[in-house]
């Protein structure tokens, strides 16, 4: 079976003023249909810049990618973006944000106003989906931050995207309210079979929500292991206190220190301490 994003030899080099620096380098992966598939790492291993570029918005130096057997050469409607930043259109309401996306596609395609207007239904479908039936009518600057949030996500979901990339998504909010969105996103996953690609720092988040984990290692960015996650697909917030969870979690975290370097630091802190005790 074609996987839905085909990854093969990704690199990607950024050049900052005379010094270059290679964000990706070598990155093999395939990424299934309906898949849920998370990213952690360190920062600056290049986990929101492959992000960037399954989404058309950065482009590569080298390899190959492929969205639906097709070379990925830019944005397209089959991929949406979630940011960590909502980036709502404050002078429209929560309705009117989620259909935004449907009206200018009246300017870039072949489209007419009768279409976006049949849209409609989907918009609903989504309100309800995310919990907003009841604030189809408040303004951004009436919502709480994972309210905006789910907003964003219902935007984003508009178009029936293939595929959902989310960077980071939830971490602007609080603790309580990133576990209500994450039951959330995984029940959306269920219910809309999007692919989802999501990049977090948060391993445990990354754990809860992925079928599968993609740990990042830096200088250069690359794929430094995959792990399986050995959870049911329906999950529950206790699962976090399971030994396969922490035990997962453990070594994710052993694995993030050990390839940024982390690791080293620390024992020759440590090393230094001992000798000036």
């Amino acid at each position: 079976m074609t996987a839905k994003i085909e990854i093969r030899g990704l690199a990607k080099t950024f050049a900052t003023g005379h010094a270059k620096v290679q964000a990706l380098a070598g990155i093999d992966l395939d990424i299934e249909d309906n898949e849920f598939i998370t990213f952690v790492g360190a920062s600056g291993c290049g986990k929101s810049t492959l992000l960037r570029a399954i989404g058309g918005l950065e482009y590569v130096d080298g390899g190959s990618m492929l969205v639906s057997g097709h070379a990925v050469a830019g944005p397209g409607a089959d991929r949406a973006m979630v940011f960590q930043h909502y980036s709502l259109y404050p002078w429209l309401s929560v309705t009117e944000n989620i259909r935004w996306c449907r009206r200018l596609a009246v300017h870039t395609r072949d489209r007419t106003l009768a279409d976006v207007d049949a849209a409609s239904g989907r918009a609903d479908a989504l309100l309800n989906l995310m919990g907003l039936g009841h604030a189809r009518d408040a303004y951004p600057n009436q919502l709480s931050g994972g309210m905006q949030q789910r907003v964003a996500i219902a935007r984003a979901l508009m178009p029936k995207p293939d595929i959902l990339l989310m960077d980071e998504p939830f971490g602007a909010l609080d603790a309580q309210t990133r576990e209500v969105m994450h039951d959330l996103i995984r029940h959306v996953h269920k219910i809309e079979k999007t692919t989802i690609v999501f990049v977090t720092h948060d391993v445990e988040e990354a754990i809860y929500l992925g079928n599968r984990v993609v740990l990042m290692a830096p200088r250069p960015g690359r794929i430094a292991h995959i792990y399986d996650v050995p959870l049911p697909d329906q999950r529950e917030q206790d699962m976090k206190h399971g030994h396969d969870f922490l035990a997962l979690k453990k070594e994710i975290l052993a694995r993030i220190r050990e390839t940024s370097g982390m690791k080293t630091d620390l024992d020759q802190l440590e090393r230094l301490n001992l000798q000036t005790s």
